[in-house]
């Protein structure tokens, strides 16, 4: 009895015991919270969140852990799970932003000052002083940077004293924060009368309209008559690959970038919509052909790069048309598809549409490696190198003319915008970023069950006397703070900005800085809508909590 008395409630005697016991309180956490996630009612189960509420009940009936490794585990956990969000979204990021992320950041602004407003109002209506509203807003969306820039504003204008409120607020709050957002979701989902299948399937249909189109074009314009591929590319001015030509009707042939064009000749175009119909009206007809009927003697495969030493190179730097006669009409990278244009710059886990003769297409494959075995071995340096990074970024202070304290990104803002430029711009610093679905998926689910499991454990222990000691009002508060900026701006998202349901659920819990909502938006559905909506705000919406987090302390205490 001794020896499981040790093991659950820990042993000071050696430093051995302390480890087994912390080991196992941490996998018993998330063990039992995953179950506890699994169970249903009325339809609706907590998720990952379960693990949460277990490190409440555990912290609470003292089989708690050290508090450094504690903090460390928590940290490290929220380090891992918006590194691997990042690379998960970084390819599609910079592309998605400019199709409305200027939109969605504007909605992230909305949730972040209607936070702001509700906690100014608490914070008059009832008299609580305003270090403990801040604590309950930061534990309300789920903000540590925000709890640590309070409690680092307030040390500074006390003389190093620590406000005990902000802390506890937090701790108070932050189980609501977290279950309050996602029956936010779930209730904005009620009363937009959201359609799931249509969503998800307006999702994949706006991917699609980004995606390239293959047309097939009878020339029919005199003007063309005569000119090369390059020459009608700088006349049109749109990018677009010509795949195949067909003369006199004749067998298709690949075409190069000096190939003569005549009128009746038959072309296959892959080019983006709006390009690929543009193309079509100035040069000729569009019409329907079978080619691969007539394309007797060639073939299209995708094939992978898996040979790290392409990683980084531009196409025309191949030669792959003149060295082994074939054509690449488009390159897919994360689900997207790109135009193989000559200055396009391949990556690991690439896969490309090769066009030709059977033959050159197999001396392709062996020059791109095409061996999905490589790809499962996991590249760690860029991993671990980004999180460095990101760290370091996260603890530069930057300095505001009129806010006396330095602003920080933390310890979750940092790293998140790494992983976005490393997956975007990885490669062209010659880093390999590409990592397989299944292993993103298992870095980030390790990395939020650390996370939550300390975050429940270290808020166990008070999380029941404050409510008994009338803290039940401040989950009242809290719950406030995190429903009433998600419903407005959720309603100002979908009703006014036209907000795809899944985007928006990504959008919102990114503003509220909030993994387990995301973890829950994600697990609703196969598309990767919410964590683009939850990157694309995340770190504008990070900065702004923590900046409004010091400005309150600085501005009411």
């Amino acid at each position: 009895m001794e020896f499981l008395h040790d093991l659950l409630w820990g042993s000071a005697s050696q430093w051995g015991g302390g480890v087994a016991h912390s080991i196992l309180i941490l996998g018993l956490v998330i063990a039992f919270g995953i179950i506890l996630g699994k169970v249903k009612v009325a339809g609706i189960s907590l998720g990952v969140t379960g693990i949460l509420f277990v490190g409440i009940a555990f912290g609470h009936f003292g089989m708690n852990i050290n508090e450094h490794l504690l903090h460390f585990m928590k940290e490290f956990g929220l380090i891992l799970f918006v590194y691997s969000v990042g690379l998960q979204v970084g390819p599609g990021f910079f592309s998605s932003f400019k199709q409305g992320g200027l939109r969605l950041n504007q909605l992230a602004i909305l949730v972040v000052l209607f936070g702001v407003m509700t906690t100014i109002a608490l914070h008059f209506i009832t008299g609580l002083p305003m270090t403990t509203m801040v604590g309950v807003m930061s534990g309300a969306v789920t903000n540590t940077p925000g709890l640590g820039a309070a409690q680092s504003a307030y040390q500074d204008i006390s003389g190093g004293i620590d406000a005990v409120d902000i802390a506890t607020g937090y701790a108070v709050a932050y189980p609501l924060g977290v279950i309050g957002a996602i029956l936010t979701l779930l209730m904005l989902r009620y009363i937009l009368r959201i359609n799931k299948t249509q969503e998800e399937s307006a999702v994949s249909g706006g991917n699609e309209k980004n995606q390239v189109r293959r047309i097939s074009i009878e020339i029919s314009n005199p003007s063309v008559d005569g000119k090369t591929i390059e020459e009608l590319r700088q006349l049109l001015l749109r990018e677009f690959v010509v795949s195949r030509i067909c003369t006199n009707n004749g067998e298709p042939k690949l075409v190069k970038a000096d190939t003569v064009l005549h009128c009746s000749d038959r072309i296959l175009v892959v080019a983006a919509p709006a390009d690929a119909e543009a193309v079509a009206a100035l040069v000729g007809t569009e019409i329907e052909m079978n080619w691969f009927d007539l394309s007797k003697n060639m073939i299209s495969r995708r094939v992978l790069i898996t040979k790290p030493e392409l990683n980084g190179k531009r196409l025309m730097d191949l030669n792959i048309r003149s060295a082994y006669g074939v054509t690449i009409t488009r390159v897919n990278r994360a689900g997207i598809d790109l135009m193989a244009v000559g200055n396009l710059q391949l990556q690991l886990g690439d896969r490309v549409i090769v066009v030709g003769p059977e033959q050159a297409v197999a001396n392709v494959e062996q020059r791109f490696g095409n061996s999905l075995k490589r790809l499962r071995h996991p590249n760690l340096i860029s991993i671990f190198i980004g999180i460095a990074l990101g760290v370091i970024l996260g603890s530069i202070a930057f300095r505001f003319p009129g806010i006396p304290q330095p602003v920080k990104l933390g310890l979750a803002g940092g790293p998140l915008i790494i992983a976005i430029l490393i997956g975007r711009f990885g490669p062209y610093c010659k880093m390999v970023t590409y990592t397989t679905v299944s292993a993103n998926l298992m870095l980030r689910e390790v990395g939020i069950s650390l996370f939550l499991a300390g975050v429940g454990l270290g808020a166990g222990e008070n999380f029941v006397p404050t409510i008994l000691n009338g803290g039940y009002m401040w989950i009242l508060y809290g719950a406030l703070i995190t429903i009433i900026p998600l419903v407005l701006a959720g309603l100002i998202g979908r009703l006014c900005f036209k907000i795809n349901y899944y985007t928006l659920t990504g959008v919102l819990s990114g503003a509220s800085t909030n993994p387990p909502a995301l973890a829950f938006s994600s697990e609703q559905t196969t598309t990767d809508a919410p964590s683009i909506g939850y990157a694309t705000v995340y770190p504008l919406a990070m900065f702004l909590r923590v900046l409004a987090a010091q400005l309150l302390i600085l501005t009411f205490v």
